[in-house]
């Protein structure tokens, strides 16, 4: 088991910027991939990014590829996702998951956080 908690998340204008951390307790952190969702409601949760258990590779979704950046700190039991130059259509509720094999879909993971929300006004 693994529990995950988010937190980084709220208000901001367009272009702005925010990061998200997701704090993992229990089972040993540098056994999963990590990777980001996000979900706006009456919409499927979509990738975000994806970082590999040693954070060598890294993958993104096209609509954020060159604005946000994901990374891990093992010694810290931490992801986070840096997300630059933020837009209106990056308002959803952000989450981070921990999974056994990594990928694009959400089942490749195991364990799921609550959820941050963002919203980026224009």
């Amino acid at each position: 088991q693994v529990q995950l908690v988010e937190s980084g998340g709220g208000s901001v204008q367009a272009g702005g910027s925010l990061r998200l951390s997701c704090a993992a307790s229990g089972r040993t952190f540098s056994t999963f991939y990590m990777g980001w969702f996000r979900q706006v409601p009456g919409k499927e949760r979509e990738f975000v990014a994806a970082v590999t258990r040693s954070g060598g590779t890294t993958s993104y979704a096209d609509s954020v590829k060159g604005r946000f950046t994901i990374s891990r700190d093992n010694g810290k039991n931490t992801v986070y996702l840096r997300m630059n130059g933020l837009k209106p259509e990056d308002t959803a509720v952000y989450y981070c998951a921990a999974g056994f094999s990594g990928g694009l879909s959400i089942y490749a993971y195991d364990y799921w956080g609550q959820g941050t929300q963002v919203t980026v006004s224009s």
